[in-house]
This record gives C-alpha cells, structure tokens and sequence, in this order.
C-alpha cells in the first residue's frame, strides 16, 4: 500500500515551456478530481492552496491527465520523449541543492516536486502498457533497501559507515549475481555499477568512490596534490613536445588533460566537494559576473567587440569586488 506523501499543492507543467498547450498555462483548472467518491458522485479538491495534497492525489491527477478526454500533450509522451524531461529535471534540482544550501529550500522543494512528477508520469505509461505500476516502483524500492541495510533490519553489524558501504557493495554485487546480470564469460568489476552515460567529472568522482571504500586511495589529500602537480608537469610537456598539428599528439595533450581533471575530482572526493556541484556554481559565477561586464559596458555605449581586455578585465574585477561585499 502507497504511503501518501504531502505536497506543496501545485504541479508544474513538464519541461519545455515553449512548446505548452493550454493544458499546462496558469489557466489550468484548480479542481482535481481525486478519483474518490461521496454520495455516489465524485469528489473534487476545490482548493489546493488550503487542501492537503497526497501522493495518491499526485497519481489520480496524473491518470487524469492521460485520460481519453485529458491533456492531448500528456497523452502523446512515452519513454522516449520523456527521457530528456526526466534528465532536465534531475540536473534541476541537482542545482537547486545549493540554493537550499544558500537557504533558499523552496527552490529544492519545488524542483524535487517536478521530478516526482516525472517518475509519477513514467510509472503511468508503464502502468497503460503493463510494463509495472507506481505501486511496483515503491514497493521494488523499499524491499531493496531493507534488503541493504542488514544492519538496521537484520541481524548484521555494522560499526561505522565504511563498513555499511563495503556491505552495501557485497549485497549489490550478490543482487546482481542472483538476477543473472552479469556475463558468465567476463568477471564483474567492482567499477561496473557506475554508468556511462553520466558527465564525465561525476563518473569520475564516482569511480575513485567506489575504489577508496575498498582500500585503493591516497591516506591523504596532500598525496593527491601531489599527483596533481606530477600531471600538470606531464600536460606541460606534453603540450610543449605536440606543438604540431598531429593527431596522435593531439590525443597525447587530450589524455594529459583528463588525468589533470581526474587528480583534480580526486582532491574534491578528499574534501568531500562533488566536483561536478563545484563546477556548476563557478559555470553560475562566470556568467553572473560575464553578465556585469556586458551590462556596464551597454550602460557606457560600448560592446565586448569594441572593448579592449583591460576594460573588460577591470568590470570583471569590479563585478568580483561587488560580490565580496556584504550588503
């Protein structure tokens, strides 16, 4: 049985704004059927801003929305054109992290809503297709993590969280073992549980992870320093020997530059910083900052084409300074 969950009473459209029907404008209606009956005729939630919202309501608005009378939008999405939505969505509130971080939690509070919603509208067209329900996705996920935490439901022990994360490894590797996932013919790795598909800087600083709660790691971050000023040698050289136009040593240059941004994903997992988080807030700076620069150059009659790079250099330290001081 689904264990309803409360809501902050409004659903966002799914992504893509531009490419909204009226099903998805501010018009859309503030009466949700729930499903429910009274007297024999079907209830409505008249007022979502003072009616506590469930996570069941969260499902009857979602079957709702692909009824044969529904949004004709919601009805056309499968699992392919809502892969992009589903990613867009978690990078959302990926960074929305920092916001709650910054005290802004109603920024994380309404992105963790729009990705529910995704999940809850897969769960739908897998549910139209008989593929699995929105009950199988929460029961798969609960017995998997009772399954995990011996410790805590079980008679196992564990004293510390390095010895919770090498058991969580084994009994994931065991999972895999006894549903028959891996190749008979290939041993498994330790590594394969870490997609491809993830950014680069994130793959990495999941790697070196799952490496370290086995024992291969530096004992200190001052040893991973080191390793970083050991690749900066080898990129300088490197870029130094490759001043052709060669591919080979084009690709001798590419490789350098990834051990560097390697030993650096290393430094941020010692100082327990996801590198990828870190990029993204100086990715936000660049731009808040690149953005001043334009904005005072335009006040001034002047655009980048026609500035010189002490005049932008000055507005970006001017932009630096206006950020370090305290309102």
């Amino acid at each position: 049985m689904l264990t309803p969950f409360s809501a902050n009473g409004q659903t966002r459209a799914p992504a893509l704004a531009q490419e909204q029907t009226s099903c998805f404008a501010s018009e859309r209606p503030t009466t949700i059927s729930t499903g429910k009956h009274n007297n024999g005729s079907q209830s409505s939630l008249h007022s979502m801003a003072t009616t506590k919202v469930t996570f069941d309501d969260l499902i009857q608005l979602m079957r709702r929305l692909r009824a044969p009378d529904g949004c004709p939008w919601d009805r056309e999405q499968t699992y392919a054109t809502l892969a992009p939505m589903l990613l867009e969505e978690a990078y959302e509130a990926f960074e929305a992290v920092e916001a709650a971080r910054a005290g802004r939690s109603a920024e994380l509070q309404g992105e963790l809503g729009d990705l529910l919603f995704q999940i809850v509208f897969y769960a739908q067209v897998a549910s139209e297709q008989g593929d699995f329900t929105i009950e199988d996705v929460v029961e798969a996920i609960h017995t998997k993590m009772v399954r995990r935490h011996p410790h805590v439901f079980g008679t196992a022990r564990a004293d510390d969280t390095a010895e919770v994360l090498r058991n969580w490894e084994a009994i994931k590797a065991e999972e895999k073992r006894a549903a028959g996932k891996e190749d008979e013919t290939k041993k498994a790795s330790l590594l394969d549980g870490v997609s491809l598909k993830v950014p680069a800087l994130m793959e990495a600083h999941q790697l070196t992870t799952k490496a370290a709660r086995v024992g291969f790691d530096w004992e200190h971050v001052d040893q991973v320093f080191d390793k970083l000023h050991e690749e900066l040698g080898e990129l300088r050289a490197a870029i130094k020997e490759c001043e052709g136009t060669n591919e080979a040593e084009a690709i001798r240059v590419r490789e350098e530059v990834g051990d560097v941004l390697f030993a650096v994903a290393n430094i941020a997992r010692h100082l327990k910083v996801e590198p990828e988080a870190a990029l993204k807030l100086t990715n936000s700076k660049f731009r808040r900052r690149f953005r001043y620069v334009e904005e005072r150059l335009a006040a001034g009659g002047k655009s980048l084409d026609n500035s010189t790079l002490d005049e932008m250099e000055a507005l970006w330290q001017e932009a630096k300074r206006a950020e370090e001081t305290p309102d």
